[in-house]
């Protein structure tokens, strides 16, 4: 029997430092989840929260599936843990095959992580072990981008360009990288729908970069191809084709850290297949596994693994790796949620109803401080004027607001975002954008 769950009076919270939160802020006044279920969250006081953001950017599924929940028990008891280093188990070649079927063409190889921070390093160093397999050791050189989210690694938050998470520490980053600048331009862009139309000649910075560094300094360009946590920033149109173009026009690899974009937010299984453009590498978790078991994968064209495939049989090819590589339980989590997003049509869902969720979301323009909308599939962004001296204040009042009337929503500062779980239903999308909208009239 599942004891009853405490409320947050009862609940000793002075142990647990809680990530990407203001600690004292939030013990002065908790908001406590303890249940979930399809499209709601369940709170401690045993209200429902409609799930605007499907959890952070991973519930694809929606929650408490008991066909994962089922996979999971089985897999616990059959095999609960294997090592991943000189051994295998069926699961992760089941699953990396399954997986290898969804990425763009050619993109064949999976490296198991445990998360999208894992992911993004792994990345690099596959950038970096291809180049000098190649005999080209002097590409070290990264080009990362402002605004840019890479998960919070060293390695991450050097090719990241989101101050506050660098911050902290400067001086122990990676040594050689540089960015590009975001795309971000309300004065030319707002309210824009789908990918805005101005903006496609930022890429061309990355040309002025190869002259300053080098060509052959340079290993790897890694980008999001949707900045989601930054507040949703879709590439204006034509962008990250002259991006694609300059890295093979220049044999830099181009890695897309799809963490967010992956297995179906933009109505295709990938961004890349969204836009059309294959990368080198390909960085995921998140929707992977439903959200119900960390894990994280790097999709790797052919052609690059196969750089790394020399020398003597018996050699490691690389030297990296995690104990949890493509840990038994999460293999069998990745495989029951890929059947229920292949049975239910979730990778290509957002497509048929990515129009009226960018209705919807549009349709705020006007409320009080509302200064930008911005939407590409199922990721939708409502930016607000921040409160003088106060920057942040505004969207976490909203926040706050929000779960006190029941819609669980993100705040990137003051912009509100919305990614709802791939089954929503136009009706679920409506209600989401009223509730919003009744907040933003009364607290924004």
């Amino acid at each position: 029997m599942t004891a009853p769950a405490a409320s947050s009076n009862a609940l000793d919270m002075s142990n647990y430092w809680m990530p990407f939160t203001a600690n004292r802020q939030f013990k002065a006044k908790p908001r406590i989840i303890t249940g979930a279920k399809g499209m709601h969250f369940t709170t401690d006081d045993g209200r429902t929260l409609l799930d605007s953001s499907a959890g952070l950017w991973c519930v694809n599924a929606g929650h408490a599936r008991p066909e994962i929940a089922d996979a999971v028990h089985r897999q616990l008891m059959t095999l609960d843990y294997s090592p991943a280093f000189q051994m295998g188990q069926p699961g992760a070649f089941e699953f990396a095959a399954r997986l290898a079927k969804l990425t763009p063409e050619g993109m064949d190889r999976v490296f198991f992580t445990n998360s999208g921070s894992e992911s993004v390093d792994t990345a690099l160093k596959v950038a970096l072990a291809y180049h000098k397999a190649r005999g080209e050791g002097g590409r070290t050189r990264f080009i990362g981008r402002e605004k840019g989210y890479n998960g919070v690694g060293f390695g991450g938050i050097s090719v990241g360009g989101l101050v506050n998470n660098r911050r902290q520490f400067n001086g122990q980053m990676l040594p050689s990288v540089d960015h590009l600048p975001h795309t971000v331009d309300i004065a030319k862009n707002a309210f824009s729908r789908g990918l805005p139309e101005h903006g496609a000649e930022k890429a061309d910075v990355l040309e002025g970069l190869i002259a300053l560094h080098g060509a052959d300094t340079i290993a790897a360009v890694i980008v999001e191809p949707v900045s989601g946590s930054a507040g949703v920033l879709p590439p204006p149109k034509g962008y990250l084709e002259r991006l694609r173009a300059i890295t093979e026009k220049h044999g830099i690899l181009l890695i897309f850290d799809e963490v967010i974009t992956g297995f179906g937010r933009l109505g295709t299984p990938f961004a890349g297949q969204f836009f059309g453009i294959t990368p080198d590498l390909m960085t995921a978790a998140k929707g992977i596994t439903n959200g119900v078991i960390p894990m994280g994968a790097v999709f790797v064209k052919r052609e690059v693994h196969d750089a790394l495939m020399t020398g003597p049989d018996n050699a490691m090819e690389l030297f990296h790796g995690y104990t949890y590589s493509g840990h038994p339980v999460a293999c069998a989590a990745g495989l029951a949620t890929l059947d229920i997003y292949e049975r239910e049509g979730l990778l290509t869902r957002g497509a048929s109803i990515a129009q009226h969720f960018e209705d919807a979301v549009h349709s705020l323009k006007g409320r009080p401080n509302v200064i930008d909308i911005r939407n590409v599939g199922l990721m939708g962004a409502v930016e607000l004027a921040p409160r003088a001296g106060a920057i942040g204040a505004r969207g976490m009042a909203v926040l706050q607001d929000c779960f006190d009337s029941g819609l669980l929503i993100r705040n990137a500062g003051d912009t509100l975002v919305m990614s709802p779980p791939l089954i929503a239903t136009t009706d679920e999308i409506d209600q989401m954008v009223d509730m919003l909208g009744t907040v933003l009239d009364r607290t924004a």
